[in-house]
């Protein structure tokens, strides 16, 4: 059954709005030749997109002559702001953009240890509000926010989890309550940083990997055929409750203490560290993991230090054993390391695990480092609260 007049539409108007977001200002030749459709129905989207504000003329094109044929139309930036979060617990970052994702405000802010839950999400709501205002917008569309652990997958909201503070459970809440207007949402941030990775990043060749994430937790993102797979309960990729070898007993449903968290945590990694004397100044927000593994890839780099080397190969060691667990379950192709020790292990971590894991297991998996580090799951927020709005302002109106 062909496409009644108003669907017909409504898919060309999507159409050319993907198109002015993905290439640019356009002019209204150069989206008929982009589309295929005809000059006429390119003519009426132009106007029925400009009449509702979605575009507007951005400039002339400089290979036209002037007039009607040389107008550069663009989407209006200004329509809808966003804002992207990357909860921790030890503080938040924020950015603000505008319907293009342009940053336009960032800011974080460190929350102690032992600040009180109203505090804490004080703090976060307040830093939020300060990057709205240095961003110059009036109100927000859409906030997308990275948090650790599960996702209730039925009400999309971050699940009661033991090790985390209440706070990052009340500031979803908080959000909603001092934006009313907003479309507030979070996802795990592993996910998000898978999905800037496949997007933006590491991954962007791949319809099929795992971000394996290597930081104060362990976690893993699983894309197959370009699909994030989240799990019946939202916990697919909670990967630090996994039994490997190595450890002193087993991980409980509360407690993944003796499950792979128990050898790559951070924890776990700066105790190794140790063992090989290796040493590094404290380095601000993050875990001093990752200040330690940077530290030793430097000296590895050197030659000269073979205590670098050695905690290097060990840790190393521990990694791979989940990954190739992960690599013989999905058999995903690639394997991208993120978080703070996988962005500070970089190519020197993931080349190891590469060899290793080519001895350990038949199927062919490359090993790459995450190519977006510590921006990833802003990045991933951001995009996420990008495609909802985007998802929203360019849907055709309820007739």
């Amino acid at each position: 059954m062909p496409a009644s007049p108003s669907t017909a539409r409504a898919i060309n108007d999507r159409l050319a709005l993907h198109l002015l977001q993905r290439e640019g200002p356009l002019t209204a030749g150069q989206l008929k030749q982009l589309t295929g459709l005809s000059r006429p129905t390119v003519a009426d989207l132009v106007e029925r997109l400009t009449a509702s504000g979605l575009i507007e003329v951005a400039g002339e094109s400089g290979e036209q002559r002037r007039g009607p044929n040389a107008k550069l139309y663009g989407i209006v930036a200004e329509r809808a702001y966003l804002a992207a979060l990357d909860v921790r617990t030890g503080g938040v970052a924020v950015l603000v953009s505008d319907l293009l994702g342009r940053v336009l405000a960032e800011g974080s802010v460190p929350i102690d240890d032992h600040s009180g839950t109203g505090p804490a999400v004080e703090q976060a709501v307040s830093l939020v509000e300060r990057a709205v205002k240095e961003a110059g917008a009036d109100r927000l569309h859409t906030v997308g926010i990275g948090a650790p652990g599960l996702i209730d997958p039925v009400g999309g909201e971050l699940r009661d989890s033991s090790g985390l503070p209440e706070w990052h459970r009340r500031l979803m809440a908080a959000l909603q309550e001092k934006f009313p207007e907003a479309r507030v949402g979070v996802e795990n941030e592993t996910n998000l940083a898978a999905l800037a990775e496949q997007r933006d990043g590491a991954a962007r060749d791949r319809e099929t990997f795992v971000l394996l994430w290597l930081g104060l937790g362990i976690g893993a993102a699983v894309v197959l055929d370009g699909t994030l797979r989240r799990g019946v309960s939202g916990g697919a990729g909670e990967i630090g409750f996994m039994p490997v070898p190595g450890t002193a007993g087993l991980p409980s449903a509360t407690d993944c203490d003796g499950g792979f968290h128990s050898v790559a945590g951070s924890a776990a990694v700066t105790a190794l560290a140790a063992e090989h004397g290796v040493t590094a100044p404290p380095t601000g927000p993050g875990p001093h993991a990752a200040a330690l593994v940077r530290e030793a890839v430097r000296r590895s780099a050197s030659g000269d230090d073979p205590g670098a080397e050695r905690f290097l190969d060990a840790l190393a060691d521990r990694v791979v054993l989940g990954a190739a667990a992960v690599v013989s379950v999905l058999d995903p192709g690639c394997l991208v390391l993120a978080g703070e020790i996988g962005q500070a292990g970089a190519a020197a971590l993931a080349d190891r695990v590469q060899h290793r894991l080519t001895r350990m297991s038949p199927l062919a998996t490359e090993v790459r480092p995450s190519a977006l580090g510590g921006g990833a799951v802003l990045r991933g927020a951001l995009l996420t609260a990008r495609d909802r709005a985007q998802d929203e302002l360019f849907a055709p109106p309820e007739r």
